[in-house]
């Protein structure tokens, strides 16, 4: 049995990893500080279905303060995804997201080096890309040209790995995010938001004139590619891989809101304002790396997502 330390397992992507590694057999350990970027209950619920479970250990830590209260030993990889995310805010909070994804990064690779783990796995984002010309994103592409903090500061945590993976020989497969969506989302997120809003018949603020286009990419079919990430790195040495976990199909901002309106059968009412700083114009993955490096083939298109979110939400809220 593998046992598997999990960053941030109480969020949004870290709760599913948890939960699908836990029915696959590994033992996990779980650390998350509950940040309060948005209410410690929604995490909380995150972990309902697996805190308790005879193979699950959780710690309560911040990352920035290192690992040393983990006391498990033996561990064979870490998947980490603890991490400041959001664009906007680290518009104003530049600092703080350098100290929680940098710093944090460098303390998890300080813990694996004293507790001799040498695979990892790396949640990185698509927003490192910044406004690419060129469509589809490949992993090739120039990513020098960040346009947010929270975009350099993944970049920065995949220069980092890369000089781990040739110091101490560390196999890391760095995975660029591309907008992930579904069940326990966050509530920050714009498909979380949009759905909270028309469910309560208020307009939506669109920024941009509704041309912009997102990779939106369902947990299912996310989650699925970091456990195949995590079995290729558990099962090869000598290995420093980046690749993009998208759904290789963009919709734009005005498909998206005409999907959640009709699922929700509720007429349209938007509101459009200027584009915010940070944003980019489109997000669009090539995925033929992953493809044939860890059999990753997103399954779940916008419109079944929408209906699975939707679904879930009006179960999470059943008052409304």
């Amino acid at each position: 049995m593998n046992t598997i330390l999990v960053t941030g397992c109480a969020g949004f992507i870290g709760s599913h990893v948890c939960s699908l590694l836990l029915a696959k057999g590994f033992r996990v350990i779980g650390v998350d500080n509950f940040d309060l970027f948005y209410e410690r209950s929604v995490k909380e619920k995150n972990m309902e279905s697996f805190i308790s479970h005879h193979n699950f250990v959780f710690y309560e830590a911040d990352i920035c303060d290192g690992l040393g209260q983990v006391k498990e030993k033996n561990i064979d990889a870490v998947i980490h995804l603890a991490a400041k995310a959001g664009v906007r805010p680290s518009i104003d909070d530049p600092e703080g997201y350098i100290r929680c994804n940098i710093t944090g990064t460098q303390q998890v690779h300080d813990f694996m080096k004293s507790q001799d783990i040498h695979k990892m796995v790396f949640a990185s984002s698509s927003s490192v890309y910044g406004n690419n010309i060129k469509t589809p994103f490949s992993e090739t592409d120039n990513v020098d040209n960040p346009i947010s903090p929270y975009a350099f500061t993944k970049k920065a945590c995949e220069l980092m790995n890369y000089t781990f993976h040739h110091l101490y020989k560390k196999d890391i497969i760095n995975l660029r995010f591309f907008t992930v969506y579904g069940p326990r989302q966050r509530p920050d997120l714009a498909i979380h938001k949009f759905v909270h809003k028309i469910s309560k018949d208020e307009p939506l603020h669109l920024f941009g004139d509704g041309k912009t286009a997102r990779d939106y990419t369902f947990i299912d079919d996310t989650v699925t590619g970091i456990i195949n990430a995590l079995t290729y790195c558990l099962n090869n040495s000598n290995l420093y891989e980046t690749l993009n976990l998208g759904n290789n199909r963009p919709v734009t901002l005005k498909e998206l809101v005409s999907i959640i309106y009709k699922e929700m059968d509720k007429k349209e009412n938007v509101v459009y304002e200027e584009m915010q700083p940070g944003d980019v114009e489109i997000t669009y993955a090539d995925i033929t790396s992953a493809n044939k490096l860890i059999n990753y083939n997103p399954r779940i298109d916008i419109n079944d997502g929408i209906k699975r979110f939707v679904h879930w939400y009006y179960s999470e809220n059943k008052s409304e």
